[in-house]
């Protein structure tokens, strides 16, 4: 376990995005592609359940269809209309958030569901931007590609650019959006297979193979 991680007063909201079509696993519904014994997104949400003392989580929202089986307690959003990318789904999270009638939390993580052990990444990635008030989040690079779903992000600026005037964008690239924003870097090879994203059957037995 990971050593405890101030996030500051209200916590950390999650949003975990689970939708898309799955092309490269032949269409078939990616939180529900089991693996290591359980569906990749009880893998991400049990990881957050293990992280809720060490980081004091608030709501956590998964973006995906109502075919997707969720827990108890765990809110649900998606896009309208559905398959609008992973932006649209971003701000489709942060409003059902706060729709639940409570302030939002005064940071976001950023997650999908197709990077199971990317929740691993959260107590580092808070505590860079908790020591960096001048920034707008802490996002994991692996070389010199930044991964934007592997993010905690100051929510109102998130907002801003995912859903600005409260309108969820669409068809918009990840890279676009939240790369407008003052983003600080963490390599986190020391956490192996922290950003592994398993996109396709073969990363997927490699994984279950613990590979």
């Amino acid at each position: 376990m990971l050593a405890p991680t101030a996030v500051g007063a209200g916590g950390l909201d999650v949003v975990v995005l689970a939708g898309g079509t799955g092309a490269r696993l032949g269409g078939v519904s990616k939180p529900d592609v089991v693996a290591r014994g359980g569906r990749l997104i009880d893998h991400v949400l049990r990881g957050l359940d293990s992280l809720r003392g060490p980081l004091a989580l608030g709501g956590v929202v998964v973006v995906a269809p109502e075919d997707v089986s969720l827990p108890d307690g765990v809110l649900r959003a998606l896009e309208d209309p559905p398959l609008g990318g992973p932006v649209a789904g971003a701000g489709a999270g942060l409003l059902a958030l706060r729709a639940e009638g409570r302030a939002p939390a005064p940071t976001t993580a950023l997650l999908a569901c197709d990077a199971p052990e990317a929740w691993r990444a959260l107590p580092v990635l808070a505590a860079r931007l908790a020591a960096s008030p001048g920034a707008d989040g802490a996002v994991s690079v692996d070389g010199a590609h930044r991964q934007y779903l592997v993010g905690v992000y100051r929510t109102g600026p998130l907002a801003a650019v995912v859903a600005p005037g409260g309108a969820p964008l669409r068809d918009v690239a990840v890279r676009r959006a939240l790369g407008a924003l003052v983003l600080l870097e963490a390599d986190l090879g020391a956490l192996r297979g922290v950003g592994r994203d398993l996109d396709t059957w073969e990363e997927v037995a490699a994984w279950e193979r613990g590979g």
